[in-house]
């Protein structure tokens, strides 16, 4: 077993030295006159000796605590402290320590405690600081910075909660926390919040040297234009206060805008960081890693190739004061997982995670959810908007695909597109969860888009706009490509031009290009998409989300919701919601219901090959479950093995039968463990586990497969319940009921027409949007149109309805024609009252009321002279004739 000394001498001094130090043997005179950047051996303090005394500038910087490998580090931070106190100072730190910097370590762990201040925790990291990063700690005065932090006033463009969220992380920071996790609900400015958050910790000082991590070059792009675009002080950009360095971007990261130039990061601001340095560099995890580790921890981004001229660099752990990790929730393999966090790991600074998902590894990574700015409250706020479900009901997407034997398939190689006709001279079954990946139902994807496209026209006839729509497709596969079929069909059904309908995926020329159009353009109205889309773009005017594609992620479903979250732009400017299409009957809405806000979820295991595993059985670590999933992973290997596969393994296992040996692996390792690990260890043995025949794939194109499907309009209540049409309906009778005789809007309604003006209709419709169901005319709209077949029912109409089941249903115009006919019918109109009481209508049908006030504040009112003109061609008497159409509006 390894002694104290030969850790030291092993895993601790290598360490020292690439940090700088210079160990030494102590000498008495080192003592009066300390050495520079040293690390020295057996420091005299008096409480002890010190394994190791930092020393630099002619003083103690630090003492190290060493103990051997096998005992853990952390809990022998207290020796020193011990020696810290016995080493003296003038003054003495918070009254009893001579020694700011105390570490511990046993040649694998490093723990570091500044105690300084008396907030600062002990904290692990990853390797020593340098001597100039300890002597800027002693330069900085974190209590004068976060002073001065306390004084910046902040920014009122900003919303009250953008505020709230930068208060939390500064407060998070002021008691000595250094990791944090920040969730909002996407679409409400995380970037923005978090740029205005830096300015104030770099002018401050709290936060001289910042690094902004995201995991693709084109959100790289977007974030550096966010810097560009703020202003933290009047008439100033935030680039022109401090440097914002970013890596060099290719031309398909920023798409059109061939005037934007990137700062590019100099490797000496990273390699020799310096207290005088102020700036943020923003780039990709993936390089930050390739510069920490080298090229071989590269990660694999879908739709983004890997970076070539990414070079190893020597970065010290202080490069940063902080680091912002973005869209942090991202990672679901454990490969993925671990590259995240052993980047984040190697930095020595304060660390701030935000996401609008949060993970449960996220969570436990950050520590502390220092604020939460959700969804459901971002709604109520008005921020962003609701959405309603509709349930498509696909008889193949719920129980599958079943052929009889005779029925006519096609049959495609996915690796060469060759077709083959075939009969079946059997019955076959699919379940839906192979419905498009292993199977297709042509008449399933064109009745579906064609019960969108019954949705969508009635959209349109209603607002005047087709709904900006976004599909999600199962894959974008050569050959076998689900969205390619969407993607024609949609083209054919909708039939209005090619560039209506387009594909948003990696395998698009220019995708981010494609996406900027449908963004910001009239056209596309449709896009089809697999991930590109799912996070990470901001599509304002989107109102129509059909979900295709099944998801098990509640990470990424909320994700993919978010694409519609946001108020509309220029091309839906009245958005009030957007629509969900759940087209597997419901049940995706129903599966993340009930799910928590933070959610487990498991990582695919890709950490470790096979050969990992055998070795860690030989090793005996963990061995029960290490050998449970070599069982497990042998077992795939016999599932997608070919014949010849048999044939290849009988040189190792009894004729071959991977699967048979497999499940009798655990009793030949009890019974046989030299002779079975002979096998398993053999070099040829490993290869063929990795090498081994696969068969190939087919694909089934089931034309003849017929689909039955259908919609239902599920409505959404502010607190999520869904409510089918009628049953809305009926909780709004409810409602009106209880509420007749108190609420004074629907008396007036029921009974006193005479009462009826603007202030009563705005108390109704205020009243009505608040309660838990959202009863808002939108909604009860939508609900009546669903449920009697009538559009655009006015909300006179829909109260009265909820009281008395013979109430006629009527659009505003409907109502506001028989009013003016009733009150004009026995008189007779001068031209010039005649265009008065036109503009009157126009305006009672937008509002169905009107009063004195509307005449000056209206346009179509104001415009023509406002009231005292009105006035005066209804020869005085115009308060009388608006009492008389307010009664009669109530009335009908």
């Amino acid at each position: 077993m390894e002694q104290e000394a030969a850790t030291r001498k092993r895993r601790i001094d290598p360490k020292l030295h690439a940090a700088g130090w210079a160990v030494t043997p102590y000498q008495p005179a080192f003592t009066a006159s300390p050495p520079a950047a040293s690390a020295v051996e057996e420091w005299p303090t008096a409480a002890g000796i010190a394994d190791y005394a930092l020393t630099d500038d002619g003083v103690v910087r630090g003492v190290i605590e060493a103990k051997k490998v096998t005992v853990g580090p952390k809990s022998v931070l207290t020796q020193a402290e011990r020696y810290s106190r016995g080493v003296g100072g003038v003054p003495l730190i918070r009254g009893e320590f001579g020694v700011p910097f105390l570490y511990s370590t046993n040649g694998e762990q490093i723990y570091f405690h500044d105690v300084r201040r008396h907030q600062n925790r002990s904290r692990q990291i990853t390797t020593f600081h340098t001597p100039a990063a300890l002597a800027e700690f002693l330069k900085r005065d974190t209590d004068a910075e976060l002073a001065a932090l306390g004084a910046i006033p902040f920014n009122q463009r900003l919303r009250p909660y953008q505020i709230e969220a930068n208060e939390a992380i500064e407060r998070a920071i002021t008691e000595g926390k250094r990791k944090m996790l920040v969730a909002m609900a996407t679409g409400t400015g995380k970037t923005l919040t978090t740029v205005n958050e830096i300015y104030r910790l770099m002018k401050s000082g709290v936060a001289r040297r910042v690094l902004f991590l995201v995991d693709r070059r084109a959100l790289a792009a977007q974030t550096v234009r966010e810097f560009s675009s703020f202003e933290p002080e009047p008439g100033l950009k935030f680039h022109k206060i401090y440097p914002v360095y970013s890596q060099a971007f290719k031309r398909e990261d920023l798409g059109d805008d061939s005037t934007f130039d990137a700062n590019v990061m100099p490797s000496s601001l990273l390699t020799q960081p310096k207290l005088g340095d102020a700036f943020v560099y923003v780039t990709t995890i993936q390089r930050m890693s390739m510069n920490l580790f080298g090229g071989e921890r590269a990660l694999k981004v879908e739709d983004e190739t890997v970076d070539t001229d990414v070079d190893q660099l020597d970065i010290p752990i202080h490069a940063f004061d902080l680091i912002i990790a973005d869209e942090c929730h991202r990672g679901y393999s454990s490969k993925e997982r671990a590259v995240w966090r052993e980047t984040l790991d190697h930095f020595d600074a304060i660390k701030v995670g935000l996401t609008a998902t949060p993970a449960a590894h996220t969570v436990v990574y950050f520590e502390n959810m220092v604020y939460r700015y959700d969804y459901e409250r971002a709604v109520q706020e008005a921020h962003l908007v609701d959405y309603d479900v509709v349930k498509v009901n696909s008889d193949i997407r719920i129980n599958g695909v079943f052929l009889n034997e005779g029925e006519q398939v096609d049959h495609i190689d996915p690796e060469t597109g060759n077709k083959q006709l075939d009969l079946l001279e059997d019955e076959r079954s699919f379940d839906a969860s192979e419905v498009e990946l292993k199977v297709t139902a042509p008449d399933s994807n064109r009745k579906i888009l064609k019960e969108l496209q019954r949705h969508a026209e009635e959209f349109e006839a209603a607002h005047g706009r087709f709904p900006k729509t976004l599909i999600f497709a199962c894959n974008d596969l050569p050959h076998i490509s689900h969205a390619d079929q969407l993607v024609d069909m949609a083209r054919e059904i909708f039939d209005r031009g090619e560039d209506f309908v387009v594909k948003v995926t990696g395998r698009v020329d220019r995708p981010l290009q494609k996406i900027r159009q449908f963004r910001n353009r009239p056209k596309p109205q449709i896009a089809v998409t697999v991930d590109l889309l799912t996070t990470g773009v901001d599509i304002p005017d989107l109102e129509y989300l059909v979900f295709l594609r099944p998801v098990k992620s509640r990470i990424l479903f909320e994700q993919m919701l978010g694409r519609g979250t946001r108020r509309g732009g220029a091309l839906a400017p009245t958005k009030t919601h957007f629509v969900v299409f759940d087209c597997f009957g419901g049940s995706l809405m129903d599966y993340f219901k009930n799910t928590t806000g933070i959610t487990a979820e498991p990582a695919e295991s890709d950490n470790k090959s096979i050969r990992q595993i055998i070795a860690e059985i030989w090793q005996n670590k963990d061995r029960d479950y290490n050998v449970r999933r070599l069982v497990k992973r042998l077992q795939r290997i016999a599932k997608s093995m070919i014949g010849e596969g048999y044939e290849a393994f009988a040189t190792f296992i009894p004729e071959g039968d991977i699967a048979d040996w497999a499940s009798k692996l655990p009793v030949f390792l009890r019974t046989s463990f030299i002779s079975t690990m002979k096998i398993l260890r053999d070099p040829a043995f490993q290869d063929l586990l990795e090498n081994y025949p696969r068969g190939g794939k087919t694909f089934i194109v089931a034309s003849s497969a017929v689909d039955d499907v259908s919609s239902e309009w599920l409505i959404r209540g502010a607190t999520g319940r869904e409510y089918r049409p009628a049953d809305y309906l009926v909780a709004f009778s409810d409602y009106v009921r209880a509420e007749s005789q108190t609420m004074e809007a629907i008396s007036v309604l029921l009974g006193r027409p005479s009462g009826w003006n603007p202030k009563v209709l705005t108390e109704l419709r205020d009243v009505l949007s608040r309660r838990p169901e959202h009863f808002t005319e939108a909604n009860l709209e939508r609900a009546f149109r669903v449920t009697h077949g009538k559009a655009l029912v006015d909300i006179i109409s829909m109260v009265k309805r909820a009281v008395l089941d013979s109430a006629p249903l009527m659009t505003a115009q409907e109502r506001v024609r028989l009013a003016v006919t009733a009150v004009t019918r026995d008189c007779r109109l001068s031209e010039d009252q005649q265009r008065w009481m036109d503009y009157i209508e126009q305006h009672l049908v937008k509002n169905l009321s009107i009063d004195r006030e509307d005449f000056d504040l209206i346009p179509v009112l104001s415009a023509p002279g406002g009231w005292r003109r009105a006035n005066r061609v209804f020869e005085d008497h115009l308060s009388e004739l608006l009492e008389r159409l307010n009664e009669e509006l109530a009335a009908v």
